[in-house]
Formats: structure tokens, C-alpha cells, sequence
């Protein structure tokens, strides 16, 4: 028994010593292949890694390059204006301008003009050089003036097609008359022109942004084979005349009455206040603004807030007083006295029957007026003498 146990522990040590004898390279073997198999393994599981994340990626990337334009405005501008023209090398690239503001709002059955009554002029600019074409018969086109969506809001070196821009154009409203009446043709002079008589027979409340635009084109038969961009003004409320009953001035003028200053209510409240105080036009109360103006702040009291208050002396301050001047002489020999102009504001002295201009005075100069003159002047102000 103790003999067979002894043959077989020597049987195994000797396979252990043959397997100790042989070549060291066959033994290493082993672990270099279950390394490979390892390492490709991983490669494998990479690439697949790769190939899976990779549409994931392309698809987060392209949205946030589109978020990015979006944010931009470049998908508006994409869904909604057609694509630049490329100009070729030489062609004219000629576009229409109005050259005068639009006020913020007109009135139904008035006179269509600009800011502050202006007339409202037109000019054709060649884009390529920034002139106006004053040569060819371009300068001398006839333009039809048309009406515009108040939201057409292409910025003005945007390159629209003519359809796009007539499919802006507002047309009258069932069993209404056209929306703007008078004179829609206007002729260039050397690039130059300027509307006619236009009135507006509708009111902008029906349209979505509730105000109009006025548009200039090239009437048919002019122009042909030349692009000539049309033009725009800015937006406008157009309101029913019965409001232009209530219509402030934008500037007043002196014998405007005075609920024609913003933030007094044509027979509200703060009117009342001073046509009691016998404040009836905007020069009275500009003289008294210039005499007393907290005699003028308490007048108004609480119902006029302080930031009403700025808004109506501000908007009184931009009155044209014109250049019509007073003269105060203290006595009877008329070489000393005081010059005002008719809303008793200080613009010189009479000193030894010279004029002294405001600017020429002396600080002392300046002061003597104001220390009570003006009562003075006010009180007996019959006696002031147009010079």
C-alpha cells in the first residue's frame, strides 16, 4: 500500500519536472493570448461604443446650431424673406427711400405729412456708390404710393422681392372706400420727389399690429429690366378724426389752449385748475411757468403727479415762441430798461439806450431781473412795449 502511494507521489513529481524542462516560450504563450483576446476585446467593445454614440452626438450638435440661430433670428429671416439677390458686376442696385419721419399717429380726413407737419419727400439712391441717381431714367420715374401692414418690419437693408413686399400691401375693407385717397402718383425730379395731397379714409384699428406703413414702387412702364427696391416708412396709427377733437400739438403753439399740453384732459380735472387760476393758453402757462413756477406746481396740486408734472413743462418747453421781444424802461427817458420776449423770459438790458444782449451780461446784470422785476414787469405789464 505504502509502496503504491509512493510510485504515484513519484509519478506526479516527475511530470511536474518535465513540465518545468520544457521551453520556456511554449509556457509563456498562454498569457500573451488571453492578453490579445483581452485587448481586442476592448477595441471591439469600443468601436461598437463609438458607432452607437455617434448619431447621438450629430443629432445634439444639430440642435444646438439651430437653437443658436433661432436665437439669432436667422430661422425668421429664413421662413419668411426670400433668399439676397447676388448682384452681377455692374448691375444697378438701385432702392427708394423716404427721406421724412412719420408721426406716430395720423387722423382719418387729414392731411397726410410727416413729423411736425412736414413734407414727407422721396429719394432714389444708387446702393453701389450711396448717391442719388439724378441722371437716366431712373431720376425721373413715376412711384405709386400704397399702404403697408404695420408688421412688415424687414430691416431697411434687407433685400425683398417686389412680391414679397405687394403681399404686405393692405387693400380696403368690404364696402369701404380705398384706404388712402388724393394723389398716389409721385414723379421723380433728379431722384428726388415728394408726396401729394393723401388722405386716409380708414381707420389702422382692424389691422393685427394696428398700424399702417406707407410703401413706394415703380409704376408699370418704368424701369424695365432695372430692379428698383421699393420703399417703407416707419408704422403709424391711423385714428377716427373725432379724436383729433382731443389731438395734442406736437409743438404747441403759444395761443393753443392749454389742454393741448400732455397729461391735461381736455375739461378734466387738472383744466379746471387752471382756468380757475386764469391759465387759458400755453403762453399763459409758460409765463407763469417762468414767473413762479411752484405758484404753477401747486395750481395743479396731488392730482398731478410729479412725473406728469416733467412730462407737461417738458412738453410746453417745446413750443416756438417766435422772435417777437418786449421792452420795460424804468422811467419816462427810455435809456435804462429790461427786454423779455412774450413769455417774460430775460434775453437783454437797456443800458444808456444801448441793447445788451443776454450773453453779454454781467453775473449782477443777470440777477437784477429776477429779483422781484418780474412781479414788477407783470403787474404793469401794459406797460410793456413791443421792440
Amino acid at each position: 500500500m505504502e509502496s503504491s502511494r509512493n510510485k504515484k507521489r513519484g509519478y506526479e513529481q516527475s511530470v511536474e519536472d518535465e513540465a518545468d524542462g520544457m521551453p520556456g516560450s511554449k509556457k509563456s504563450k498562454l498569457p500573451a493570448l488571453a492578453s490579445v483576446i483581452v485587448e481586442a476585446l476592448k477595441m471591439d467593445s469600443l468601436q461598437r461604443l463609438c458607432s452607437s454614440l455617434e448619431p447621438l452626438l450629430r443629432r445634439i450638435v444639430s440642435e444646438e446650431v439651430e437653437r443658436a440661430l433661432t436665437k439669432f433670428g436667422h430661422a425668421k429671416l429664413a421662413a419668411r424673406s426670400p433668399p439676397p439677390r447676388i448682384h452681377g458686376p455692374g448691375e444697378k442696385n438701385l432702392q427708394l427711400h423716404y427721406k421724412t419721419r412719420m408721426p406716430p399717429h395720423l387722423f382719418t380726413g387729414g392731411k397726410v405729412e410727416g413729423d411736425q407737419g412736414a413734407a414727407i419727400h422721396v429719394v432714389l439712391i444708387d446702393t453701389n456708390t450711396g448717391d442719388v441717381v439724378q441722371t437716366g431714367p431712373e431720376s425721373s420715374a413715376k412711384l405709386n404710393v400704397v399702404v403697408l401692414e404695420g408688421d412688415f418690419n424687414e430691416e431697411e437693408d434687407d433685400d425683398w422681392t417686389k412680391e414679397h413686399f405687394e403681399s404686405h400691401e393692405v387693400k380696403e375693407r368690404e364696402g369701404k372706400r380705398p384706404i388712402l385717397t388724393g394723389d398716389l402718383l409721385v414723379t421723380l425730379k433728379e431722384g428726388f420727389g415728394t408726396l401729394g395731397d393723401l388722405t386716409f379714409t380708414d381707420n389702422s384699428s382692424w389691422i393685427r399690429s394696428r398700424k399702417f406703413r406707407l410703401g413706394l414702387k415703380v409704376s408699370p412702364g418704368y424701369c424695365d429690366g432695372i430692379r428698383v427696391r421699393e420703399a417703407k416708412t416707419e408704422g403709424f396709427a391711423v385714428k377716427d378724426h373725432r379724436g383729433e377733437l382731443y389731438k395734442k400739438h406736437y409743438p404747441p403753439a403759444l395761443h393753443d389752449e392749454v389742454w393741448r399740453l400732455d397729461r391735461i384732459a381736455k375739461d378734466g380735472a387738472l383744466h379746471k385748475k387752471l382756468m380757475k387760476a386764469d391759465i387759458v393758453t400755453v403762453e399763459d402757462f409758460l409765463r407763469i411757468l417762468v414767473r413762479d413756477p411752484q405758484k404753477l406746481r401747486n395750481i395743479l396740486g396731488s392730482g398731478m403727479s410729479n412725473r406728469m408734472w416733467e412730462n407737461t413743462v417738458e412738453h410746453a418747453k417745446t413750443c416756438v415762441l417766435g422772435g417777437k421781444l418786449y421792452v420795460y424802461y424804468a422811467d419816462g427817458t427810455q435809456n435804462t430798461g429790461v427786454v423779455f420776449n412774450n413769455i417774460y423770459e430775460l434775453r437783454g438790458l437797456i443800458d444808456d439806450g444801448q441793447f445788451v444782449s443776454l450773453e453779454s451780461l454781467t453775473h449782477s446784470q443777470k440777477t437784477l431781473p429776477d429779483s422781484g422785476l418780474h412781479e414788477h414787469v407783470f403787474a404793469f405789464r401794459y406797460r410793456l412795449i413791443p421792440w
